[in-house]
């Protein structure tokens, strides 16, 4: 099969020389989403400083939309406020990789919902904790 006929120019070259791969040691929040027994798998690990993500990494198993999609994903988060990085929508992967075939578009999610949950982790840790070991709601 020839990808090439398959995905644009964009696509591959994020699928081929994929930005931000890899972990972030004591991240300060993990996302994952999907079942690596049967499909695409990615975790998305954030760096937060002055509430600004100033590293995103990601590891996946997945297809080269799924790859493409994370790769932009990051990009696209780093440097922004977490405000900001949590409204990254599948149309912001979309646009910013020029376009999916309409079977990959479902790709399209996966980083956004992964930095989501990266966020929210990241969010859950930092809130104070009760002397129960419970989190307040301040």
């Amino acid at each position: 099969m020839s990808y090439s006929m398959f995905y644009n120019e964009k696509v591959l070259e994020h699928f081929l020389n994929p930005r931000n791969v890899g972990e972030i040691p004591d991240a300060d929040g993990v996302g994952t989403i999907g079942d690596p027994t049967c499909g695409d798998y990615l975790r998305v690990y954030i760096r937060v400083k002055d509430g600004r993500l100033v590293d995103v990494k990601f590891k996946l198993y997945g297809c080269p939309a799924a790859i493409g999609t994370s790769s932009v994903t990051t990009e696209l988060a780093r440097g922004k406020t977490l405000e900001e990085a949590y409204q990254i929508a599948e149309e912001d992967i979309i646009k910013a990789l020029g376009g999916l075939p309409d079977q990959k578009i479902h790709c399209s999610v996966l980083g956004p919902a992964a930095l989501r949950l990266a966020i929210l982790d990241y969010i859950s840790k930092s809130r104070p904790q009760t002397p129960d070991g419970q989190q307040s709601e301040n």
